[in-house]
């Protein structure tokens, strides 16, 4: 069984990195509260142009943007929404196979 490395398996610097955005954007922008909680911003269309505009340049600075639009998302959902844990059964998915995966498929 591997033992987990914390910094390999987290980035505390993307956390303050996208932490001081937070703190910039409110200045700049004015309240997340009021902003996303008063729906004046739509953090989902906004974390795509971030993803998007990722893609296009390959400056990472747009995946703490995008971050921080979906942790808007989570603070300020839409009438519906809900935070209910899964199992594997009811996740999402992935795109490509883990480590994990490979092995025990290649232990078949």
């Amino acid at each position: 069984m591997a033992v987990m490395n914390w910094n390999e398996e987290y980035s505390e610097e993307f956390d303050t990195y996208r932490k001081n955005r937070i703190r910039t954007s409110f200045y700049k922008y004015g309240s997340a509260k009021i902003n996303y909680g008063e729906k004046l911003v739509e953090a989902l269309p906004s974390a795509d142009l971030c993803i998007r505009k990722y893609k296009q340049t390959g400056n990472t600075e747009y995946l703490l943007d995008a971050a921080n639009y979906l942790m808007f998302e989570f603070m300020y959902p839409p009438a519906g929404s809900y935070f209910a844990p899964t199992d594997s059964s009811g996740s999402a998915g992935q795109v490509g196979m883990s480590i994990n995966r490979m092995m025990e498929e290649a232990d078949k």
